[in-house]
């Protein structure tokens, strides 16, 4: 029997944002209701790393490619999910190296931050040394259950690292009922032309 799990934050104004930046919170609003018209319609003004979102290398890479250049075989594939619940502060090599990651991989890490409301200040990350260890494995994308695959670095050396060997970034995930193991991903961003990054509906299917 298909089970499908949903991995992908709900959208709404006092969501979880990267910094508690008031830009980065949603913006609802009705265009049309069944008193100034004949049909409902709404109007959302988001941030493209609001939520559940694809970056795509023109993120961080002066001229990279955009989110519509993306291989959507690299997001509706086989994944791994990882559980590293227990690490503190960030997850580095000496994590990543226990785990059975292989070239070709697709990896979600699944950590503290799916249980505490940590997303807007102290999330845990992956640092330099798992991102080089990641390139390395020549994985094909890394997802995790942060508003951002890394924090506090300065040179952005996680995002660089990983988009410039091609693996895909997905964030924001909430990976809280899914159990280490490994599943089919669905994980499709909107396709919008030139854009940087894009919202995606992440699901899990078992």
């Amino acid at each position: 029997m298909m089970k499908v799990y949903d991995i992908s934050m709900k959208i709404y104004h006092d969501m979880p944002v990267y910094g508690r930046k008031p830009s980065k919170r949603p913006v609802i609003k009705v265009d049309s209701d069944f008193i100034s018209g004949t049909v409902y319609e709404t109007r959302l003004e988001m941030n493209m790393h609001t939520g559940t979102h694809i970056d795509a290398p023109m993120h961080i890479l002066q001229g990279g490619n955009t989110i519509d250049a993306l291989e959507l075989e690299k997001l509706v594939t086989k994944c791994k999910v990882f559980d590293f619940k227990d690490v503190e502060q960030r997850i580095s090599r000496e994590h990543l190296v226990e785990k059975n990651i292989v070239e070709g991989d697709f990896i979600l890490l699944k950590t503290k931050n799916s249980y505490l409301d940590i997303l807007e200040d102290e999330f845990i990350y992956l640092d330099r040394t798992g991102a080089d260890y990641l390139k390395n494995k020549r994985i094909k994308g890394v997802g995790i259950d942060a508003l951002g695959i890394e924090r506090g670095q300065p040179e952005h050396e996680t995002h660089k690292i990983l988009l410039r060997a091609g693996i895909v970034i997905l964030e924001g995930l909430r990976l809280k009922e899914i159990e280490e193991g490994e599943y089919l991903l669905v994980a499709a961003p909107i396709n919008v032309i030139g854009a940087e990054a894009a919202p995606a509906r992440a699901l899990l299917i078992k």
